[in-house]
């Protein structure tokens, strides 16, 4: 995104760089713990450049989610294409790890979007729900492939495994927010292999 011209007067400010700060203060805050204060002091930018340039609040929180499965989650569609059911596991858990605990910020934008969106409006609520059940049913899809494919050890529901999985990346996310490492993060992610029913 490039600075664009408003009525003839260039922006004063870069849009990428404005929404990717917006992106940190929502990652940290949540939707509704974040507050234009904070949103516009982080972007550096005033709350009539704010909307002139992404809309309301509501409309800046979908972006900053757009922005962060783009560069955040880019792994999940890595680890969905990987060749077995345990590489699909393997590449989600490590790809997590390395998002939950960077440097900028701590935790999954996702399990914080899902569980601080639960009293904002319903838009909001059903825009999160909305994108988690399709990352939901992408996986498994994948699983009931690799059944299909016979990649499993022992007779497993393609629902049941999603759910196991999806319930360790969401409890990796909650301890990296309360400040687990990342090599305790990767002991999580070595149990969780280990026991993994498949090739």
């Amino acid at each position: 995104m490039e600075k664009t011209a408003t009525r003839g007067r260039p922006r004063e400010f870069d849009l990428d760089q404005a929404l990717a700060a917006a992106l940190r203060v929502f990652w940290t805050k949540g939707y509704e713990g974040a507050s234009l204060t904070d949103l516009t002091e982080a972007m550096g930018i005033t709350r009539p450049s704010l909307y002139a340039a992404f809309g309301n609040k509501e409309a800046l929180f979908r972006q900053a989610l757009d922005l962060y499965g783009e560069e955040k989650l880019a792994y999940v569609g890595q680890a969905l294409a990987a060749e077995t059911a345990r590489g699909v596991a393997n590449n989600l858990l490590y790809g997590a790890i390395d998002t939950v605990t960077g440097e900028e910020c701590r935790g999954c934008m996702g399990v914080i979007a899902s569980v601080a969106c639960q009293s904002a409006e319903e838009s909001i609520r059903d825009d999160v729900a909305r994108r988690t059940e399709s990352s939901r049913a992408a996986l498994v899809a994948r699983m009931r492939r690799a059944i299909a494919d016979g990649d499993f050890t022992v007779p497993v529901d393609a629902e049941a495994m999603t759910r196991y999985l999806l319930a360790v990346l969401q409890g990796m996310a909650v301890q990296a927010g309360a400040g687990a490492n990342r090599q305790q993060l990767q002991q999580v992610a070595e149990a969780t292999l280990a026991i993994w029913p498949s090739r």
